[in-house]
Protein backbone atom coordinates (compact mmCIF):
# COMPACT_ATOMS: atom_id res chain seq x y z
CA UNK A 1 0.00 0.00 0.00
CA UNK A 2 1.25 3.47 -0.69
CA UNK A 3 0.85 6.60 1.43
CA UNK A 4 0.25 10.08 -0.27
CA UNK A 5 -0.02 13.74 0.17
CA UNK A 6 -2.67 15.67 -1.45
CA UNK A 7 0.62 18.23 -2.48
CA UNK A 8 2.09 15.49 -4.48
CA UNK A 9 -0.95 16.05 -7.01
CA UNK A 10 -2.06 20.29 -6.12
CA UNK A 11 -1.61 22.93 -9.04
CA UNK A 12 -1.83 26.32 -7.18
CA UNK A 13 0.38 28.68 -9.31
CA UNK A 14 3.46 28.59 -7.30
CA UNK A 15 5.24 26.22 -10.08
CA UNK A 16 4.15 26.24 -13.81
CA UNK A 17 2.65 23.13 -14.45
CA UNK A 18 4.19 20.54 -17.15
CA UNK A 19 1.88 17.72 -18.30
CA UNK A 20 4.68 15.93 -19.83
CA UNK A 21 5.55 14.80 -16.29
CA UNK A 22 2.39 14.48 -14.55
CA UNK A 23 1.63 11.15 -13.95
CA UNK A 24 -1.15 9.07 -15.19
CA UNK A 25 -0.44 5.60 -12.73
CA UNK A 26 0.43 5.90 -9.23
CA UNK A 27 1.68 2.77 -7.06
CA UNK A 28 -1.24 1.37 -5.25
CA UNK A 29 -2.69 2.83 -2.04
CA UNK A 30 -4.74 -0.23 -1.51
CA UNK A 31 -3.65 -3.66 -1.04
CA UNK A 32 -6.83 -5.64 -2.08
CA UNK A 33 -10.31 -5.16 -3.02
CA UNK A 34 -11.01 -5.71 0.39
CA UNK A 35 -8.98 -3.42 1.77
CA UNK A 36 -10.00 -0.70 -1.25
CA UNK A 37 -13.49 -0.96 -0.37
CA UNK A 38 -13.23 -0.59 3.33
CA UNK A 39 -10.98 2.38 2.62
CA UNK A 40 -13.87 3.89 0.04
CA UNK A 41 -16.73 3.33 2.55
CA UNK A 42 -14.78 5.62 4.98
CA UNK A 43 -13.88 8.30 3.09
CA UNK A 44 -17.77 8.15 2.16
CA UNK A 45 -18.84 8.28 6.03
CA UNK A 46 -16.36 10.99 6.40
CA UNK A 47 -17.99 13.06 3.85
CA UNK A 48 -21.38 12.16 4.62
CA UNK A 49 -20.41 13.03 8.26
CA UNK A 50 -18.88 16.66 6.78
CA UNK A 51 -21.41 17.33 4.50
CA UNK A 52 -24.08 17.18 6.94
CA UNK A 53 -22.30 19.80 9.25
CA UNK A 54 -22.35 22.08 6.36
CA UNK A 55 -25.60 21.95 5.51
CA UNK A 56 -26.20 22.90 9.28
CA UNK A 57 -23.15 25.38 8.96
CA UNK A 58 -25.31 27.21 6.09
CA UNK A 59 -22.72 29.87 5.54
CA UNK A 60 -19.78 27.64 3.02
CA UNK A 61 -20.90 26.09 -0.50
CA UNK A 62 -18.31 23.61 -2.02
CA UNK A 63 -17.99 23.42 -6.31
CA UNK A 64 -16.36 20.16 -7.26
CA UNK A 65 -15.23 20.04 -11.20
CA UNK A 66 -14.00 17.10 -12.98
CA UNK A 67 -12.52 17.92 -15.71
CA UNK A 68 -10.87 14.62 -18.41
CA UNK A 69 -10.73 13.41 -21.67
CA UNK A 70 -13.31 10.67 -22.07
CA UNK A 71 -13.26 7.45 -20.57
CA UNK A 72 -10.71 8.80 -17.91
CA UNK A 73 -13.26 7.85 -15.50
CA UNK A 74 -15.44 10.86 -14.00
CA UNK A 75 -18.51 9.03 -14.15
CA UNK A 76 -17.42 5.85 -12.54
CA UNK A 77 -15.36 8.83 -9.86
CA UNK A 78 -18.12 10.64 -8.86
CA UNK A 79 -20.57 7.59 -8.52
CA UNK A 80 -17.83 5.76 -6.17
CA UNK A 81 -16.85 9.02 -4.29
CA UNK A 82 -20.56 10.35 -3.61
CA UNK A 83 -22.76 7.32 -3.34
CA UNK A 84 -23.34 7.56 0.52
CA UNK A 85 -23.24 11.17 0.54
CA UNK A 86 -26.52 12.87 1.51
CA UNK A 87 -28.41 13.75 -1.40
CA UNK A 88 -30.34 16.57 -0.15
CA UNK A 89 -27.08 18.23 -0.15
CA UNK A 90 -25.69 17.38 -2.85
CA UNK A 91 -26.50 18.01 -6.67
CA UNK A 92 -24.47 16.70 -10.08
CA UNK A 93 -24.71 18.11 -13.08
CA UNK A 94 -23.36 17.00 -16.77
CA UNK A 95 -22.47 19.31 -19.43
CA UNK A 96 -22.87 17.52 -22.59
CA UNK A 97 -22.80 19.77 -26.13
CA UNK A 98 -24.61 23.17 -25.64
CA UNK A 99 -28.22 23.25 -26.36
CA UNK A 100 -29.28 25.96 -28.67
CA UNK A 101 -30.75 27.88 -25.84
CA UNK A 102 -27.40 27.95 -23.99
CA UNK A 103 -25.50 28.95 -27.13
CA UNK A 104 -27.06 31.97 -27.22
CA UNK A 105 -26.02 32.97 -24.02
CA UNK A 106 -22.83 33.84 -22.70
CA UNK A 107 -20.20 31.11 -22.42
CA UNK A 108 -20.71 30.93 -18.72
CA UNK A 109 -24.69 31.26 -18.22
CA UNK A 110 -25.62 27.41 -18.33
CA UNK A 111 -22.70 26.66 -15.59
CA UNK A 112 -23.70 30.36 -13.17
CA UNK A 113 -27.48 28.83 -13.46
CA UNK A 114 -26.50 26.02 -10.99
CA UNK A 115 -23.86 26.78 -8.97
CA UNK A 116 -23.88 25.59 -5.46
CA UNK A 117 -26.37 26.79 -2.77
CA UNK A 118 -24.77 27.33 1.15
CA UNK A 119 -25.03 24.61 2.55
CA UNK A 120 -24.18 21.98 -0.20
CA UNK A 121 -21.84 20.65 -2.68
CA UNK A 122 -22.03 20.59 -6.26
CA UNK A 123 -20.48 18.77 -8.83
CA UNK A 124 -19.71 19.75 -12.67
CA UNK A 125 -18.80 16.82 -14.75
CA UNK A 126 -17.22 18.82 -17.02
CA UNK A 127 -17.56 22.74 -16.67
CA UNK A 128 -16.97 26.10 -17.93
CA UNK A 129 -13.20 24.87 -18.63
CA UNK A 130 -14.40 23.09 -21.63
CA UNK A 131 -15.21 26.97 -23.46
CA UNK A 132 -10.62 26.57 -22.71
CA UNK A 133 -10.20 23.08 -24.14
CA UNK A 134 -12.61 22.06 -26.81
CA UNK A 135 -13.26 25.46 -27.93
CA UNK A 136 -9.31 26.22 -27.70
CA UNK A 137 -8.83 23.16 -29.86
CA UNK A 138 -11.53 24.14 -32.51
CA UNK A 139 -12.11 27.84 -32.29
CA UNK A 140 -14.06 27.52 -35.49
CA UNK A 141 -17.18 26.42 -32.67
CA UNK A 142 -16.50 30.09 -31.60
CA UNK A 143 -18.18 31.71 -35.36
CA UNK A 144 -19.89 28.73 -36.06
CA UNK A 145 -22.04 27.89 -32.91
CA UNK A 146 -21.58 30.67 -30.26
CA UNK A 147 -21.53 33.11 -32.76
CA UNK A 148 -19.60 35.32 -31.61
CA UNK A 149 -19.00 38.95 -33.62
CA UNK A 150 -15.90 39.37 -35.38
CA UNK A 151 -14.57 41.95 -34.15
CA UNK A 152 -14.07 39.35 -30.97
CA UNK A 153 -12.97 36.68 -32.97
CA UNK A 154 -10.18 38.46 -34.97
CA UNK A 155 -7.65 37.83 -32.53
CA UNK A 156 -8.16 34.38 -31.13
CA UNK A 157 -5.26 34.15 -28.24
CA UNK A 158 -6.71 37.09 -26.92
CA UNK A 159 -9.67 36.01 -26.69
CA UNK A 160 -8.80 33.09 -24.89
CA UNK A 161 -6.90 35.21 -22.27
CA UNK A 162 -10.18 37.30 -21.56
CA UNK A 163 -11.73 33.64 -20.54
CA UNK A 164 -9.14 32.56 -18.78
CA UNK A 165 -9.49 35.48 -16.45
CA UNK A 166 -13.13 35.31 -16.36
CA UNK A 167 -13.00 32.30 -15.42
CA UNK A 168 -10.30 33.01 -12.56
CA UNK A 169 -12.72 36.15 -11.62
CA UNK A 170 -15.25 33.75 -11.09
CA UNK A 171 -13.75 31.17 -8.65
CA UNK A 172 -12.27 34.47 -6.87
CA UNK A 173 -15.53 36.26 -6.90
CA UNK A 174 -17.81 32.26 -5.48
CA UNK A 175 -14.76 32.26 -2.72
CA UNK A 176 -15.48 35.86 -1.48
CA UNK A 177 -18.78 34.92 -0.99
CA UNK A 178 -18.44 31.65 0.61
CA UNK A 179 -18.45 29.17 -2.30
CA UNK A 180 -14.91 26.92 -2.45
CA UNK A 181 -14.05 25.25 -5.75
CA UNK A 182 -11.88 22.13 -6.35
CA UNK A 183 -10.71 21.72 -9.37
CA UNK A 184 -10.13 17.68 -10.71
CA UNK A 185 -7.98 16.48 -14.01
CA UNK A 186 -7.92 13.12 -14.11
CA UNK A 187 -5.19 12.58 -16.28
CA UNK A 188 -5.32 9.36 -18.34
CA UNK A 189 -2.43 7.92 -20.39
CA UNK A 190 -3.48 7.41 -24.44
CA UNK A 191 -3.07 3.87 -23.71
CA UNK A 192 -5.06 3.46 -20.99
CA UNK A 193 -8.15 5.63 -22.78
CA UNK A 194 -7.66 3.24 -26.09
CA UNK A 195 -8.26 -0.07 -23.78
CA UNK A 196 -11.10 1.77 -22.15
CA UNK A 197 -12.75 2.56 -25.78
CA UNK A 198 -12.29 -0.36 -27.12
CA UNK A 199 -13.73 -2.04 -23.91
CA UNK A 200 -17.20 -0.56 -24.82
CA UNK A 201 -17.42 -1.38 -28.33
CA UNK A 202 -16.79 -4.78 -27.39
CA UNK A 203 -18.88 -5.19 -24.45
CA UNK A 204 -22.38 -4.91 -25.03
CA UNK A 205 -23.16 -3.90 -21.86
CA UNK A 206 -21.11 -0.24 -22.52
CA UNK A 207 -22.39 -0.20 -26.12
CA UNK A 208 -24.17 3.08 -25.17
CA UNK A 209 -21.16 4.81 -23.38
CA UNK A 210 -18.96 4.92 -27.40
CA UNK A 211 -19.21 7.56 -29.37
CA UNK A 212 -17.23 8.34 -33.05
CA UNK A 213 -16.78 11.70 -31.44
CA UNK A 214 -14.11 9.86 -28.91
CA UNK A 215 -12.22 8.68 -31.50
CA UNK A 216 -12.00 11.98 -33.27
CA UNK A 217 -10.90 13.52 -30.45
CA UNK A 218 -7.75 11.09 -29.97
CA UNK A 219 -6.71 12.31 -33.41
CA UNK A 220 -5.79 16.02 -31.42
CA UNK A 221 -4.79 14.56 -28.57
CA UNK A 222 -1.89 16.68 -28.57
CA UNK A 223 -3.45 19.92 -29.10
CA UNK A 224 -5.81 18.70 -25.97
CA UNK A 225 -2.74 18.10 -23.49
CA UNK A 226 -1.76 21.67 -24.33
CA UNK A 227 -4.81 23.42 -23.97
CA UNK A 228 -5.53 21.64 -20.39
CA UNK A 229 -1.72 22.64 -19.39
CA UNK A 230 -2.83 26.02 -20.16
CA UNK A 231 -5.76 26.34 -18.63
CA UNK A 232 -4.34 24.67 -15.48
CA UNK A 233 -1.48 27.01 -15.78
CA UNK A 234 -4.12 29.87 -16.11
CA UNK A 235 -6.40 29.48 -13.69
CA UNK A 236 -4.52 27.55 -10.17
CA UNK A 237 -4.64 29.68 -7.59
CA UNK A 238 -4.11 28.92 -4.10
CA UNK A 239 -7.64 29.24 -3.32
CA UNK A 240 -9.21 27.89 -6.09
CA UNK A 241 -6.69 24.86 -7.15
CA UNK A 242 -6.41 22.23 -9.82
CA UNK A 243 -5.55 18.32 -8.55
CA UNK A 244 -4.13 16.44 -11.50
CA UNK A 245 -4.95 13.14 -10.48
CA UNK A 246 -3.17 9.70 -12.29
CA UNK A 247 -6.84 8.37 -13.89
CA UNK A 248 -4.80 4.92 -15.53
CA UNK A 249 -6.21 2.58 -12.01
CA UNK A 250 -9.53 3.50 -11.50
CA UNK A 251 -9.45 2.18 -7.90
CA UNK A 252 -6.31 4.95 -6.68
CA UNK A 253 -8.08 7.56 -8.37
CA UNK A 254 -11.37 7.50 -6.30
CA UNK A 255 -9.20 7.03 -2.85
CA UNK A 256 -7.22 10.20 -4.34
CA UNK A 257 -10.23 11.81 -5.07
CA UNK A 258 -11.90 11.29 -1.95
CA UNK A 259 -9.55 11.84 0.34
CA UNK A 260 -8.69 15.46 -1.69
CA UNK A 261 -12.45 16.45 -0.78
CA UNK A 262 -12.31 15.55 2.98
CA UNK A 263 -9.20 17.79 3.10
CA UNK A 264 -10.67 20.22 1.47
CA UNK A 265 -13.65 20.02 3.89
CA UNK A 266 -12.10 20.08 6.61
CA UNK A 267 -10.43 23.21 5.76
CA UNK A 268 -13.75 25.10 6.31
CA UNK A 269 -14.68 26.58 9.80
CA UNK A 270 -17.81 25.29 10.10
CA UNK A 271 -20.16 24.33 13.14
CA UNK A 272 -23.17 22.33 14.20
CA UNK A 273 -25.37 25.43 15.31
CA UNK A 274 -25.05 26.24 19.07
CA UNK A 275 -28.14 25.76 21.20
CA UNK A 276 -28.72 28.52 23.88
CA UNK A 277 -29.45 27.42 27.60
CA UNK A 278 -32.68 28.94 27.57
CA UNK A 279 -33.54 26.63 23.78
CA UNK A 280 -31.72 23.64 25.44
CA UNK A 281 -34.67 23.78 28.25
CA UNK A 282 -36.95 24.12 26.14
CA UNK A 283 -36.43 21.03 24.38
CA UNK A 284 -36.20 18.86 27.87
CA UNK A 285 -39.66 20.12 27.79
CA UNK A 286 -40.82 18.72 24.28
CA UNK A 287 -39.29 15.26 25.02
CA UNK A 288 -41.19 14.95 28.40
CA UNK A 289 -44.61 16.32 26.09
CA UNK A 290 -43.77 13.41 23.16
CA UNK A 291 -43.15 10.82 25.99
CA UNK A 292 -46.61 12.04 27.61
CA UNK A 293 -48.50 11.54 23.68
CA UNK A 294 -46.89 8.27 23.71
CA UNK A 295 -48.29 7.49 27.20
CA UNK A 296 -51.57 8.78 25.90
Amino acid sequence: MSQFKSSEFRVDGTEKFDISKAKTSFKDIYDDKEEYASMLADFVQEMDELQSKMYAHNRYGLLIIFQAMDAAGKDGTIKHVMSGVNPVGVQIHSFKRPSDTELGHDFLWRTNNVLPNRGTITIFNRSYYEEVLVVKVDPSILTSSQRLPTELTEDVDKLFDQRYSDIKNLEKYLYRNGIRVIKFFLNVSKKEQADRLIERIEDPNKNWKFEEQDVKVRDSWDEYMNAYQDAINETATKKSPWFVVPADDKKNTRLIVGSIIIEELKKMDMNYPEVSPERAEELQRFIQIIRNQTEA
